[in-house]
């Protein structure tokens, strides 16, 4: 696989400065039960890095002294890890607002069955990946059965009251384009989505986040294989919008690596860009008692990523009134 980040290294993208610490988000390992092609973790069933309790304890910790609102669980998938149920657990009893980024297929793998059930059982906000309403799309990206996969995992879901109305059980689908194009307008594309998953499956959710493919890791490398790394690029910079950088997630979230180091973000994290200006990696434990407020956020070339067209976040569009065309029919 191709390293982008010397690509990317040398960028005229804006300065960034943070705002007031809310989300810790964490990469409890890189295992996965899929193999996705745009995935920025490059995670697959054969990666066996895992985040050890002691670290996720620390994340407790500085959580409580930095008055961190939400943990938003990512991987891999990260229920995957041995320890992910013991820290869901201790971060609700915490009283931290915690969010499951699940691949919906991992409630079906075996020894996971229960799994569904957990996660009701403990409040747990579920981001549930799903690329597109259509079986082609999702299984050219994901791999062949994933979409039928995915349809059993949400009606699990829905059973349990999940994406229902006043039901206070949250389920939000992610989509984003299977090629190097922008994702098209949020919320024409929720409306598509809601009509036809209901009409097709029966299948009901809450929101729909539209996020870009960055140019890192697994995709980037494909667009670098493709010959089509720079008109990628020049799309997302001739998209730039300076309005998103106000809304951009950096300002707002930490990201901590299986490890226990500290990145500006998930794709700094892949990317291994220390956070702020640090010259070497940055651990947790050193952040315990320190005031990240107004400090720099180190950037790149994929942060283009984040401010094209409506913008792009861990909680969808930025601008959710583009005027991009709605269909998750690109290839």
């Amino acid at each position: 696989m191709r390293d982008t980040y010397p690509l990317l290294q040398k960028t005229d993208f804006p300065a960034l400065r943070r705002g007031r610490l809310e989300t810790l988000q964490a990469n409890l390992g890189y295992r996965c039960n899929q193999s996705c092609f745009h995935c920025h973790v490059a995670a697959s069933p054969r990666r066996s890095e895992e985040m050890a309790w002691n670290t996720m304890e620390l994340m407790l910790r500085f959580a409580r002294r930095q008055g961190i609102v939400t943990l938003d669980l990512t991987g891999g998938a990260p229920e995957l890890n041995p320890h992910f149920r013991r820290l869901v657990q201790a971060a609700r009893a915490q009283g931290l607002r915690v969010i499951d980024r699940c691949n919906l297929t991992i409630l079906n793998e075996p020894g996971h069955e229960d799994l569904a059930d957990f996660l009701t059982a403990n409040g747990v906000e579920i981001v549930a990946s799903l690329p597109c309403y259509l079986e082609e799309n999702v299984d050219r990206q994901r791999g062949d059965g994933v979409f039928d996969s995915s349809l059993a995992g949400l009606r699990k879901l829905n059973a349990l009251g999940y994406g229902l109305p006043d039901s206070g059980r949250t389920l939000n689908l992610v989509y984003n384009p299977v090629g190097a194009t922008l994702p098209p307008a949020q919320e024409p594309l929720e409306a598509a989505y809601k009509e036809q998953l209901a009409i097709r499956y029966g299948i009901v959710f809450n929101r729909l986040f539209a996020l870009a493919n960055m140019p890192i890791q697994r995709f980037g490398s494909q667009l670098v294989s493709r010959r089509q790394f720079d008109g990628y690029m020049d799309l997302l910079k001739g998209a730039h919008r300076d309005e998103n950088l106000a809304g951009v997630m950096c300002k707002t979230l930490i990201s901590v690596s299986w490890q226990g180091q500290v990145h500006d973000c998930d794709f700094n994290q892949m990317l291994g860009m220390p956070l702020g200006c640090a010259a070497a990696p940055v651990h947790l434990a050193d952040l315990l008692d320190h005031d990240l407020n107004n400090t720099p956020i180190r950037v790149a070339g994929h942060c283009y990523g984040c401010t094209a067209g409506q913008g792009s976040s861990c909680g969808g569009a930025l601008d959710t009134h583009s005027p991009q065309e709605e269909t998750c029919t690109n290839s």
